[in-house]
């Protein structure tokens, strides 16, 4: 199926590595010019050579804290004008009411709340200007399914699917679609390190880790290419009648017991 999406412009936030940078890859396999934003220049220009030896496109790296706002400012102008926005940056740790101090509570939420909102503050005036333009916000599942041991996250993460709800709702008053999307527990860099190291304390041995995920969805996470793939759609004008709605991609955990 052809998505359109030749000589398109996307921004992706977070990515030089896992679900970001699959999204990457992706797009430009469909003829989008890039720009990544992450933290590391290293990750970005690593990110970028891979891309470009495999796809005709340009790839515009921009290493930069998110968390800081006026970053988000700084970015939104030297991108210019962009089709596509994926706001994916941002990590938050797990953790209790009790065991989360407010420093680590507030960074991180600098960074995947205020990120976000900042970021899409600057790209939303402009599509809304033009007309046309999609914002796609990588949320995630605990906002749909709070847990006191990932509270932080899960107040953060139920905060943008409104955020996604409320702006989309609204922007196709002005050409523009905005969607909110919950990927489960990915097979992300990240996401291994930490099952690795489950594996390591809980079984001896860190080898063994997909055994704590047996349990999931079809007995294993989410590759990064599933989540990517409908990420990748919802860009496209394939689902052009779609915004203000929030997409689970989380084979049914949400709704399990």
């Amino acid at each position: 199926m052809d998505l359109n999406l030749k000589n398109r412009i996307a921004l992706i936030t977070g990515g030089s590595r896992g679900i970001g940078f699959g999204v990457a890859k992706l797009l430009a396999s469909e003829g989008c010019h890039l720009h990544l934003a992450a933290r590391t220049a290293a990750d970005l220009d690593a990110a970028r050579t891979q891309i470009v030896s495999a796809q005709k496109v340009s790839v515009t790296c921009h290493a930069l804290d998110l968390s800081v706002p006026e970053n988000a400012v700084k970015l939104a102008r030297d991108c210019g004008d962009v089709d596509i926005l994926v706001n994916n940056a941002g990590a938050i740790p797990q953790g209790t009411l009790t065991a989360l101090d407010d420093k680590t509570w507030r960074a991180s939420w600098d960074l995947k709340v205020f990120g976000f909102i900042n970021l899409t503050r600057e790209l939303y005036r402009r599509m809304c200007e033009r007309k046309s333009g999609v914002i796609i916000n990588v949320i995630g599942a605990a906002g749909e399914r709070p847990s006191a041991g990932y509270i932080a996250g899960s107040m953060a993460n139920s905060a943008l699917i409104s955020f996604s709800r409320a702006l989309g709702a609204e922007s196709p008053n002005y050409g523009v679609r905005v969607i909110g999307l919950n990927p489960t527990a990915t097979e992300t860099d990240r996401g291994v390190m930490r099952w690795r190291n489950q594996a390591q304390k809980e079984l001896g041995d860190a080898e063994r880790w997909r055994e704590l995920t047996k349990t999931f969805p079809f007995g294993r996470p989410a590759t990064v290419e599933e989540v990517a793939n409908v990420i990748t759609f919802l860009a496209s004008d394939r689902a052009s009648y779609m915004s203000g709605t929030l997409v689970s991609v989380d084979g049914g955990a949400s709704w399990r017991k």
